[in-house]
């Protein structure tokens, strides 16, 4: 289904297709044909329109089928889906549109940020040919890679991430990550991240129950008050999880998933901006 098919879909219908609103999509076509303006015009021109092109990239992370099939579809050739794709990623992000605020809001507090809060989803990889066990995840039980986000509760954006193989544990990412979070603003994280407290003063995690105690009244309301609080960051695992290059499992090299994730975190933050400014 080409864009001109597509274009005149419901909104809703329009997202459910390809994963963005159609507010986010023509704003993706107009980052690229600014790009394709400053380019230099070398070889044939392609017989897909911009809007076909950015359908495609959308088509290949909402539905994360192979080359071989999306080029069947649009009758094209298997490298020609695979050069769109990577032209099209690499545009975006190079546009900076689509880019995360980073660690440097988080460090300098100015009032704006009050809470963030952090987790980890994994996300299953083909079993590597070499330093199997530095990838695999002892919990899910297959080879995974790890995304950590910071999200702002307010704004409910995603700040920064970070990334490390299935086995690194949680707490270790935070660490290696050094985002640094300025000393006024509180930070909400799940039982991954024990030890937080020594490093972040002003952070909660759950309560733990000790060898052959329960824990008492008080400290389970504290643990579902905290467990409210942080629900939103599910929520947005969610919303980044309908592209099915992020559930399933990632089928590509490994050095191009944190530039997939980031970018796709950006679209979220970019839908979430357009809804708080309507």
């Amino acid at each position: 289904m080409t864009y001109q098919q597509v274009k005149n879909l419901k909104a809703t219908d329009f997202k459910r297709l390809c994963g963005v609103s159609p507010e986010v999509f023509k704003k993706m076509v107009t980052v690229v044909k600014a790009e394709k303006v400053w380019q230099k015009k070398t070889g044939r021109p392609s017989k897909l329109s911009t809007e076909d092109q950015i359908l495609i990239t959308l088509e290949y992370w909402r539905e994360y089928r192979t080359y071989f099939h999306i080029a069947i579809n649009w009758g094209i050739n298997e490298t020609t889906v695979l050069r769109i794709i990577r032209k099209i990623e690499n545009i975006l992000a190079k546009s900076e549109l689509f880019n995360l605020p980073g660690k440097k809001v988080v460090r300098a507090s100015n009032g704006t940020i009050e809470t963030v809060v952090v987790d980890v989803s994994e996300h299953e990889i083909e079993r590597p040919k070499k330093t199997q066990q530095c990838y695999y995840s002892g919990k899910q039980g297959y080879h995974t890679l790890k995304s950590q986000v910071l999200v702002d509760i307010k704004t409910k954006q995603i700040i920064c991430t970070a990334h490390s193989k299935g086995k690194v544990h949680d707490f270790q990412i935070w660490k290696t990550s050094q985002i640094g979070i300025d000393k006024n603003i509180e930070c909400l994280a799940d039982k991954g991240y024990q030890g937080l407290k020594k490093i972040h003063v002003k952070s909660r995690t759950p309560l733990k129950k000790k060898k052959n105690q329960k824990l008492n009244k008080q400290e389970k309301q504290f643990n579902r008050k905290l467990a409210k609080q942080r629900i939103i960051v599910e929520h947005i695992h969610r919303c980044l999880k309908i592209f099915k290059i992020l559930s399933s499992r990632y089928r590509n090299r490994r050095k191009r998933f944190c530039l997939r994730f980031n970018l796709i975190a950006g679209v979220y933050n970019y839908e979430i901006f357009l809804k708080n400014n309507l």
